[in-house]
């Protein structure tokens, strides 16, 4: 496992161990290709002590630098290059990021020019072709004519290119703006110097147009050249600002203003970027939780679709954590806050899925780097192809137009699009289905694993102890036993304790007192409300640690605990219930003996309760070619009966929290690629040796930051969900890639060889930009196995 490749590890060069690099993230503006994205990337890191990455998808640049530098000299650097920068505000700072996607601005201007360039360029091919197969159709000032419908695409619409190629050779460096604008200014002076200054400006008639013979003319090259480029250049816009939809939407879940309750009672309406850790807010039916929180007051049906992807609404009460950026469907909640802005969960997200959409491939930064020398390459190309011609044919009119050709279709944007596109929908995608990204080398890392360990406690389980199973002898009377049961374990701090009172409150609650043996539900204690069962009153209760408790209830003498308490007080244990005791102990259960005055009446079963989605989980994980093995500390018996019910096949127990990295190393060892999937502190260390994590967000904030990816729903089918989704990503970036490199490694050689069009030319290279993105975008349709 290792952190996004745009964030590069260890200190920059220059920095010390006492002074640790600073961080910064700028919003460049003004790349139109990979080309550009290399070139600040490569000024940047001329700096001493900067390492930078620079996503063109993106437009961010993420810069690590030394105390010697400043945020201002950064942007400095970066504007000697070329472009303009800016820093990227922080989530919590705006109501929608700063990065991620085009500017809106940029999609109108690029619309605008491209439907200026579309409009002309019609009638302009049109009437181009007409003056060429039918001379006769010529009338004096034609020439004009094809000039007034070129000028205004040439100059006005195709302007961004050559303004951006004047500002890099003013610099001596060159992109693909270089390429479209020699392509542009090339075509329409050949064509004015043919109407204008050759005898004969057309030569014999013929479908030129497909065949370049002599004497063509390339006015409608030009237009079509510009109107081509500006379409990509649009739908690519577009594209990653959709790409970027996951980072807004998450940014809109935030409240904008929040009720405050003061200490003197009174209420105040502030920004909630004011609201401060401790204070206490108020959240009305309707309202959305302005930061993450514990509940004081008030009970409500809070609705965490947004954030989590359950469609389920959830009951919270006094004592309930809540996160930022919730909506309460109804009720009205006092919470007290407990992180703020950058630091709840949903700042955390925002980061997490920023950070993801920036990230490169190894692959993508050798793209990246052929790129800034694949223009020059491609001029020199051009210029030989046109050498070659003369020298060979002597025909001026189709040397210009392979070296036209070349200067056309080399355009390498798909290579700089490959790679991010397809991460950003990506990491928008999984974050609506609960599943976020950290990196590029999450993705990489799915390809090879073959192994998935999870740990039990928390995730396989629900990581709570619940009763899932209770016998009362037919001739004793249920309802009383479990009443005088729940009183004595109520006043008990025990886990075991909470349990059995919560399992007893929840029975006399819902009128099932009176259920069958064996039809215990499972519950926990924060489900239940304490105000509504109200257990008789315990006199002369007394605990024994690590044993059980003893109390009078209704007049009667109540043990509650192991067989050795009932020993040692000499309490009578029937047959039929030390049976039964003992076959559930065998199955990995924690069996709790019941007495009342000198014999024991009931028997509990308890257990950490397997999560609802466990089983399909493990299923899918099969179904994907996976092996599965619970990591646990319980006992051989407990973990064995855990990973029978949810079908895993290998379980390695009683493992101290130290040992689970010596496991996964172990595993590792064995030529195994492992995947981890866990929750807690002492997952942090299996997490970050594995060659994936995937941390449960429920679970410690420790074990997060050690994972690659990031399962925000309690549902463990967003495991496997996370595993399809990095694959059908890493497969999307490889067909991209293919397809980039392919384009070009194919059409250079055909274009030097006279066999494409320049029209065709500009047509095919925009259309391989528009395919790259398409292809990506189709992982917006991803489905998880909830949603199927």
């Amino acid at each position: 496992m290792s952190p996004t490749t745009t964030q590069p590890t260890g200190p920059p060069h220059g920095s010390t161990a006492t002074e640790p690099p600073r961080q910064v993230e700028l919003a460049v503006r003004g790349m139109t290709c990979a080309a550009c994205a290399t070139r600040v990337e490569r000024k940047l890191n001329k700096l001493d002590g900067v390492r930078a990455g620079v996503n063109y998808a993106t437009a961010v640049a993420t810069v690590e630098f030394s105390a010697e530098h400043e945020v201002e000299q950064l942007i400095s650097t970066v504007r000697g290059a070329g472009y303009d920068a800016e820093p990227v505000s922080p989530p919590d700072a705006e109501p929608e990021p700063a990065a991620g996607g085009a500017a809106p601005d940029r999609v109108r201007d690029l619309w605008r020019r491209m439907l200026v360039a579309v409009v002309l360029f019609v009638p302009l091919c049109d009437l181009s072709i007409l003056f060429t197969v039918v001379p006769q159709a010529r009338f004096p000032g034609w020439q004009w004519l094809l000039v007034a419908l070129t000028l205004p695409v040439a100059g006005w619409a195709a302007w961004p290119f050559h303004r951006a190629a004047l500002r890099g050779a003013r610099r001596g460096a060159s992109s693909m703006d270089t390429l479209v604008s020699l392509g542009v200014t090339a075509a329409v002076g050949w064509s004015l110097y043919a109407m204008f200054a050759r005898p004969d400006p057309v030569g014999e008639p013929g479908w030129w147009l497909l065949l370049n013979p002599q004497g063509a003319l390339y006015l409608e090259v030009a237009a079509g050249v510009t109107a081509f480029v500006l379409a990509g250049r649009y739908f690519e816009a577009r594209a990653q600002r959709r790409a970027g939809d996951a980072l807004h939407a998450l940014a809109a879940l935030r409240a904008k203003d929040v009720t405050v309750l003061l200490d003197d009672g009174s209420q105040r309406e502030v920004p909630a970027a004011e609201l401060r850790a401790g204070q206490r807010f108020l959240v009305r039916p309707g309202g959305t939780v302005a930061t993450d929180g514990i509940v004081e007051d008030g009970r409500g049906a809070l609705d965490r679709s947004a954030m989590t992807g359950e469609s389920a609404p959830v009951e919270v009460g006094a004592g309930d954590a809540v996160l930022g950026g919730t909506a309460v469907l109804d009720g009205r909640l006092v919470v007290r806050a407990t992180q703020v802005g950058a630091d709840t969960r949903l700042g955390a997200m925002l980061r997490l899925v920023s950070e993801a959409q920036s990230g490169k491939a190894a692959v993508q930064r050798l793209a990246d780097r052929i790129s800034a020398y694949f223009v020059p390459a491609v001029l020199a190309g051009s210029a030989l192809t046109l050498l070659a011609w003369l020298l060979w044919t002597g025909d001026s009119d189709r040397a210009f137009t392979a070296a036209l050709a070349v200067l056309v279709i080399a355009c390498p944007c798909a290579l700089g699009l490959a790679t991010p596109t397809a991460l950003m929908v990506a990491s928008g995608r999984g974050a609506t289905l609960g599943i976020f990204i950290k990196g590029y080398q999450a993705l990489e890392s799915t390809r090879d694993v073959d192994t998935v360990v999870l740990d039990k406690t928390g995730t396989v389980t629900e990581g709570r102890m619940s009763v899932v199973e209770l016998h009362v002898p037919p001739e004793r009377d249920r309802a009383g036993v479990l009443r005088r049961a729940g009183a004595v374990e109520d006043a008990s701090e025990h886990a075991v304790a909470a349990a059995i009172a919560a399992f007893a409150r929840t029975e006399a609650d819902s009128g099932a007192a009176d259920a069958e043996p064996g039809s215990a539900e499972t519950a926990a204690p924060s489900e239940v409300d304490a105000t509504a069962v109200r257990f008789p009153a315990v006199h002369s209760f007394a605990a024994r640690p690590g044993l059980g408790a003893h109390g009078v209830v209704e007049e009667r003498g109540v043990l509650i605990g192991r067989r050795a308490l009932f020993d040692e007080r000499g309490w009578e244990v029937p047959a039929e219930l030390d049976r039964l005791r003992e076959n559930w102990e065998a199955q990995g259960r924690t069996a709790v003996l019941c007495g009342e005055d000198g014999a024991a009446v009931a028997v509990f079963a308890l257990a950490d309760a397997v999560k609802p989605t466990a089983a399909r989980a493990v299923a899918e994980l099969h179904r994907l070619g996976l092996r599965t093995i619970l990591l646990t500390g319980d006992n051989a018996t407990t973990g064995r009966a855990v990973a029978d019910e949810v079908g895993i096949e290998r379980v390695i127990s009683e493992v101290l929290p130290d040992e689970k990295a010596e496991v996964v190393r172990g595993l590792r060892a064995e030529g195994h690629v492992v995947a981890v999937i866990g929750d807690g502190v002492n997952d942090a260390p299996a997490l970050a040796t594995a060659d994936l994590g995937l941390a449960v967000a429920t679970g410690t904030d420790i074990a997060i930051d050690a994972a690659d990816l990031i399962l925000v729903r309690e549902d463990l089918t967003v495991a496997p969900d996370a595993i399809r989704l990095a694959r059908a990503t890493l497969r999307t970036i490889r067909g991209n890639l293919l397809w980039a490199f392919g384009y070009n490694l194919a059409a250079l050689p055909l274009a030097a060889l006279g066999l494409l069009n320049p029209l065709i030319a500009g047509a095919t290279m925009a259309l391989s930009s528009f395919f790259v993105v398409s292809n990506s975008l189709r992982l917006r349709r991803f489905t998880g196995l909830r949603t199927e």
